[in-house]
């Protein structure tokens, strides 16, 4: 045995290339290429993100991991990132993102009632770019719809889904008449009046499902459903937000009764 082989070295091209200088980069590399992959391996960094308020993080970590589970929060801090941060406009290959992690999700957890949820968010993200007449007679009413309702199906106590739905019915009427949403779309007031007190029943201590009754109170006849949409928001304030994305709904709540109370005034 020669002296390079005995020291763990071999000439290449003139150089001596030793197996622990080689052994050292592969190394280094490694660590330079896949920490970056690894930092997302478990659903709880992702939670963590998202209540942190670090949404684009919580997306890429969400995406890093692939299950549904984790594509379904990816998408929805996404959707939250486009509505609260930086809007719509400009920001459609976001949306499409959004909309393929909620596709993905669903596609292999058929049976998640969240995943069809976080579906119809990504949906209606992608309405508010394409116009109210492609959104309302289009195929997406009726998608959203059909997303909506299986996630009912999948568990009919899921709280945010019927927010979802009163939503829907609301925004429906809002973009087409209250004559044309019923004979068209079955999207009524009745029926936007009823998801939301679902909803509130359901979880009466979430600012949000008292937060988006009140708007949609507000849309359907602001007159007629201001005491009951100022008390809706009142309670909105009241209730502790336990994250960025609850504080961010709170602080939006703050902001409507304080335009009321404006007006009132």
């Amino acid at each position: 045995m020669n002296e390079q082989a005995s020291q763990g070295c071999i000439p290449v091209s003139g150089y001596r290339l030793c197996v622990a200088m080689v052994a050292y980069w592969v190394f280094a590399v490694l660590l330079v290429f896949v920490s970056p992959m690894a930092t997302a391996q478990t659903i709880a960094e992702v939670e963590d993100a998202f209540f942190r308020g670090e949404f684009l993080e919580a997306a890429n970590l969400g995406e890093a991991i692939g299950t549904p589970e984790a594509d379904v929060l990816a998408s929805r801090a996404i959707t939250v990132y486009v509505e609260y941060v930086v809007g719509e406009k400009g920001n459609e290959d976001l949306i499409e993102r959004a909309l393929m992690l909620a596709t993905k999700a669903v596609q292999q957890a058929p049976t998640s009632a969240a995943a069809h949820l976080q579906l119809t968010r990504a949906l209606g993200r992608k309405t508010k770019v394409i116009g109210k007449i492609e959104a309302a007679t289009g195929n997406y009413a009726k998608l959203t719809r059909d997303a909506i309702e299986t996630s009912l199906q999948l568990d009919p106590e899921f709280a945010p889904a019927w927010i979802s739905l009163g939503r829907w019915h609301v925004g429906i009427i809002a973009r087409v008449g209250a004559f044309i949403a019923k004979v068209s779309f079955k999207a009524t007031k009745t029926e936007a009046i009823h998801a939301f007190e679902r909803a509130l029943e359901l979880a009466p201590q979430s600012n949000e499902v008292h937060l988006e009754y009140a708007i949609s109170l507000l849309a359907l006849n602001k007159k007629k459903n201001r005491n009951k949409a100022k008390k809706l928001l009142v309670r909105a304030v009241e209730l502790p937000a336990s994250d960025a994305y609850e504080q961010l709904r709170h602080d939006e709540a703050v902001e409507r009764l304080a335009t009321l109370e404006t007006e009132d005034n």
